[in-house]
């Protein structure tokens, strides 16, 4: 059975409990209201099959489950024989699901439902099924070499960040890829935390905020970006993998940047979002990137804290918009009400994480840090 090298934590075993993470906000969200509803809350289990559902939710609940079950395989397969690593992670993901639909009877704002459970099972089943294909096949200790190959030692997380940044950059926010405008709610909850109490005048007044001129959005989405790609730069052996990765990169911002548009505005103003100053920051964000593409990893690391802390300073200034306000009814409502508040933490957290993260690579033995090309380990 091959092993991870030293210092490589294998990614599934921290996509798999972020996955979990992911599954419980989703299914108990908003997390209010519970009582008991009169009812076996296993009564759901013998009810007739509900006679209102829709495609949209079908898939959700099948898709959802369908990575858990994969990670799990690939995770639990390195420990346990295949076989059994199969049917542990089908039995764990049917004992999460299971364990939702029971807490989802203590709350009036959600319906419990076994087609919830058969869909959540049948693709953590055809996850599992994938995954154990992927090691038989060979593919997981292929993932693991290429990993070997391409990422330095010691990634600190980074891996993990970077998947997450898709997530929190798909919610609106009032400057695109802006992510981590956290301070007017943790403000608004501040002070109804402390109402009628001493310390109130304690907080800093809130003056009239002037709306970010067209330069200052160019810099927080072109520094926004760049920490981004840094951060692969940072993680990255050779100049060649960063050439690779930028391109991916840039095109996948594209993609994060349409997709929120569309799924907040509609499909027919897919590139709302793409205005002059945001158009000149992605590509402020490409040259800064091309420059970068020699810096040792460490460097990397601190320029990564340093623009990311300017952006996080600028876009934290910016005011609300109300016409902006209104649109995150989209989310708030209707089919994203139940993802509305997960992603809605991504882009609050999101960057104070990759603070943290950088913080770690900056400080990493600097035998896995030096220029891209060295050898390590």
């Amino acid at each position: 059975m091959s092993q991870s090298r030293p210092g490589h934590l294998p990614l599934a075993w921290p996509l798999s409990l972020l996955l979990v993470g992911l599954v419980v906000y989703a299914s108990l969200y908003p997390f209010s209201g519970w009582r008991s509803q009169g009812y076996n809350p296993w009564a759901f289990l013998w009810a007739p099959w509900p006679q209102y559902w829709t495609g949209f939710d079908a898939w959700v609940n099948f898709i959802g489950y369908l990575p858990l079950g994969l990670l799990l395989v690939l995770a639990l397969s390195r420990h346990l024989r295949l076989s059994i690593a199969w049917c542990c992670a089908v039995l764990l993901a049917a004992g999460l699901s299971l364990s939702m639909e029971l807490a989802q009877a203590y709350l009036p704002s959600r319906v419990t439902s076994q087609m919830d459970l058969v869909l959540n099972t049948s693709g953590a089943l055809a996850g599992a099924t994938l995954g154990a294909l992927l090691v038989a096949l060979g593919w997981r200790d292929r993932f693991t070499a290429w990993r070997t190959q391409w990422l330095v030692g010691q990634t600190r997380g980074g891996v993990v960040l970077l998947l997450l940044w898709p997530f929190a950059a798909v919610y609106p926010a009032p400057v695109p890829f802006g992510v981590g405008q956290a301070w007017p709610p943790a403000e608004a909850w501040l002070r109804s935390l402390l109402a009628d109490t001493p310390f109130l005048p304690w907080l800093p007044q809130s003056g009239d905020s002037v709306p970010l001129g067209a330069l200052t959005e160019m810099l927080v989405v072109g520094l926004s970006v760049w920490a981004t790609i840094l951060t692969g730069h940072a993680l990255l052996r050779r100049v060649w993998q960063r050439v690779v990765f930028l391109a991916l990169w840039l095109g996948l911002v594209v993609g994060v940047g349409a997709l929120s548009a569309a799924l907040t505005y509609g499909p027919v103003h897919t590139w709302a979002a793409f205005s002059p100053a945001v158009s000149m920051g992605l590509m402020l964000a490409g040259g800064l990137g091309i420059l970068s593409l020699g810096l040792p990893h460490r460097l990397c690391a601190v320029l990564m804290l340093l623009s990311l802390t300017y952006a996080l300073g600028l876009l934290n200034r910016a005011p609300e918009i109300p016409y902006f306000a209104q649109s995150l009814q989209v989310w708030e409502q209707g089919r994203f009400i139940h993802f509305h508040g997960l992603t809605q933490w991504l882009s609050w957290l999101w960057p104070y994480a990759a603070l943290v993260v950088g913080i770690r690579l900056a400080l990493r033995p600097a035998k896995g840090s030096g220029a891209p090309g060295a050898h390590y380990n």
